[in-house]
């Protein structure tokens, strides 16, 4: 193809959900009240650690990455999907698809590496408990934390330059709720097949190895547990790690889905689980820690007890 034929286009048509206007209106009601639900409820965990000298922990300064992780993420792309519920015209500039795409996949790659990374907490925790203090110090954390950020952000850095020098020619509408990068590539008029390698491999070092080191701590935590005399104690080392485990299966089962075989979700299937990942998993995980965990819920019944405590002094 003649590279006069290569127009290179400057914004692009996001199709979206659906056409119907009363069901556009039925999404953006759902979608903003999940959104809503999500940012209150990562917002007052971040709030509830940094209130609470007992969550002062390594695990809870992880919680709060991932949960700043999931923010971030919700907000990279559900305030411009409930903008196009509402606009007659759902475009979205070069640039700001760019980004969109930029964060989007940098916040998940980081929340990927940072959930293993959570993992290897967990093992220390409850396989080596009487050196978690000494090998977990406060140093080998940032360093942690500051890793998965940082590789997260190199993996999209390199996907947004390499997807975003391919020739759109005259294809405009993503059929997709936000600049997803398979939907992007769908729109080239040249071969995308090194496109779709790179994202495979990608996937097998930015996914899969944080997944086999989190099946890999887990095996050696529940060959652990099961060594422990005392039912209560198994209970216990096991109640530890359940929120962590359930989140775990939420965000890797979903991502290896689509990701190591970039062919095989339908476009359907693409957009729900891209609303799985914006606004499902981010507002479940501030609940999974919530639910299953007592030292947050100890810490909540602490913080409301101080407040109703607070509010009945102003009332008098």
């Amino acid at each position: 193809m003649g590279t006069d034929n290569q127009t290179w286009v400057s914004d692009f048509i996001l199709l979206g959900l659906s056409s119907d206007w009363d069901a556009q209106v039925s999404l953006f009601v759902l979608f903003l009240v999940m959104y809503m639900v999500t940012m209150l409820g990562n917002c007052l965990i971040v709030l509830l650690i940094r209130l609470d000298s007992r969550l002062h922990t390594p695990m809870y300064f992880f919680l709060t990455n991932l949960s700043l992780v999931d923010v971030s993420y919700a907000t990279s792309i559900v305030p411009q999907l409930l903008a196009h519920f509402l606009a007659e015209h759902k475009a979205i500039s070069l640039q700001s698809c760019a980004a969109q795409l930029f964060f989007s996949l940098a916040l998940g790659g980081i929340e990927f590496v940072l959930l293993a990374v959570m993992a290897y907490d967990r093992y220390v925790a409850v396989c080596d408990p009487l050196r978690y203090s000494a090998i977990m110090h406060g140093a080998l954390c940032a360093k942690l934390a500051i890793t998965s950020w940082v590789s997260g952000s190199i993996n999209s850095l390199m996907h947004t330059t390499i997807t975003f020098q391919l020739p759109m020619c005259t294809n405009k509408f993503i059929d997709h709720i936000f600049c997803e990068i398979l939907a992007l590539i769908r729109l080239a008029c040249v071969d995308t097949s090194s496109n779709e390698v790179t994202i495979i491999v990608s996937s097998i070092v930015l996914l899969m190895t944080p997944l086999c080191l989190v099946l890999l701590s887990y095996i050696r935590i529940i060959s652990t547990i099961l060594k422990i005399q005392s039912r209560e104690g198994r209970r216990k080392a096991f109640h530890t790690c359940a929120s962590h485990l359930t989140v775990v299966a939420l965000c890797y089962g979903m991502a290896i889905f689509t990701y190591i075989h970039p062919s095989s979700p339908s476009v359907l299937q693409e957009k729900l689980i891209s609303l799985f990942y914006a606004i499902l998993t981010p507002m479940l995980n501030p609940m999974i820690y919530s639910l299953r965990n007592k030292e947050v819920k100890g810490a909540w019944k602490k913080l409301l007890w101080k407040f109703s405590g607070l509010t009945s002094k102003l009332a008098t």
